[in-house]
């Protein structure tokens, strides 16, 4: 009895895998290319699956190379072939609650001329930490208390991707309430070049900085910018 319960097993194991061998070689480069581009350039292991490749079968070619883990469960095409494979569409599909915030958005405003090692990314405080083990693109997050939270989010096109980002008078509101943790010239350039934008909303800073607790701190050094 045991003896056929362990051929049994053994007879099933080899089906599965003779599945996966006759699976397996009818996938070409341009059925891996098709997937994964469907996707929009990130292709999880269920999109796989729909295709008829199994998990096994997944695990082989990211061993093989022919497929990127950029996070549990999240595939990509290597590069140079990953003509698709930018940051910023990677940052949306696995990141969709995610803002752009701090020395990233300084950067997209125009606001600092250092182009960040890491996307700097706002989620709330109840998202779960393991979703940052991811590969590629680097990511330094920061877990925002619920009640300030939405304060001046809204949608950009990043690179025609859409994104979530802080406003201006967010942003400079951050700059205030981390000064200590920024160098003296990227805070004056952050704060000058707010001063100088023509899309700047005072109204907004001034409600902004009231709701973050940087009113007083806000109001002092922009009136020195703007009247002097």
């Amino acid at each position: 009895m045991i003896k056929l319960f362990i051929y049994n097993t053994i007879e099933h194991i080899e089906n599965i895998f003779a599945f996966d061998c006759k699976r397996y070689a009818k996938l070409n480069d341009n059925d891996i290319f098709r997937i994964i581009t469907k996707e929009g350039g990130v292709a999880r292991t269920a999109d796989f699956n729909a295709a008829g490749c199994s998990n096994t079968v997944v695990s082989d070619l990211c061993k093989r190379g022919l497929i990127v883990r950029i996070r549990s469960g999240y595939y990509t095409l290597p590069q140079p072939e990953a003509q698709v494979q930018r940051e910023e569409d990677i940052i949306a599909m696995l990141f969709p609650d995610g803002i752009v915030c701090q020395d990233s958005a300084l950067f997209y405003y125009g606001y600092s001329d250092r182009a960040p090692l890491e996307w700097h990314l706002a989620f709330s405080r109840t998202v779960t930490r393991s979703r940052f083990d991811i590969d590629y693109p680097p990511v330094r997050y920061y877990m925002i208390q619920q009640s300030i939270i939405d304060i001046g989010r809204s949608k950009v096109s990043w690179n025609g991707v859409q994104l979530e980002v802080y406003d201006r008078e967010r942003i400079i509101c951050d700059c205030f309430k981390r000064r200590s943790q920024m160098d003296s010239e990227m805070f004056a350039k952050a704060i000058n070049g707010y001063a100088a934008d023509e899309k700047k909303n005072l109204a907004n800073l001034s409600q902004y900085a009231k709701k973050l607790r940087v009113y007083k701190k806000v109001t002092e050094l922009m009136e020195v910018l703007l009247n002097g």
